[in-house]
């Protein structure tokens, strides 16, 4: 009986550390909406920041996020990891930098198959210059910038 109290912390404990390390939250939430409401899907289909609607929205990872189509919403829900924006929807390039920063919807770009939200429209011109050393300094920052 003493040994199940200990292996039950610990599985439970072990639980939650992966559940957090593989699914990290959204943490750039302006008032609890996503991306400021921006329909994710959309840079994918339209190649375009398309506002969302309030009447199409889910609840995903602690956020709403708002679509323009019922289809978008459906596409995002059956995969949301391949929608949703990198590093939390905060900026790759503060993120590079070793902090964070709001990424702005309408400053955006798409690499590899993943949406990158940038701070504005200059600091994206910066991050792609090095797209790819920004991103692997993004990648490399990543977890100690999450736990600011």
């Amino acid at each position: 009986m003493p040994l199940r109290r200990p292996f039950a912390l610990f599985a439970a404990l072990f639980v939650m550390t992966v559940s957090a390390w593989a699914d990290p939250p959204v943490v750039s939430a302006e008032g609890g909406v996503a991306i400021r409401g921006y329909d994710t899907v959309a840079y994918f289909r339209q190649g375009q920041a398309v506002r969302g609607r309030p009447d199409i929205a889910v609840q995903w990872k602690g956020a709403v996020w708002r679509f323009a189509s019922e289809d978008n919403r459906e596409t995002f829900e059956s995969n949301p990891r391949a929608y949703a924006p990198r590093f939390g929807g905060y900026c790759a390039y503060a993120v590079s930098r070793g902090h964070l920063a709001a990424g702005d919807p309408r400053a955006w770009r798409i690499v590899g198959g993943h949406l990158y939200l940038i701070h504005d429209p200059a600091l994206k011109r910066a991050w792609e210059r090095d797209i790819p050393g920004n991103l692997a300094l993004a990648e490399a920052n990543w977890p100690a910038v999450l736990g600011q």
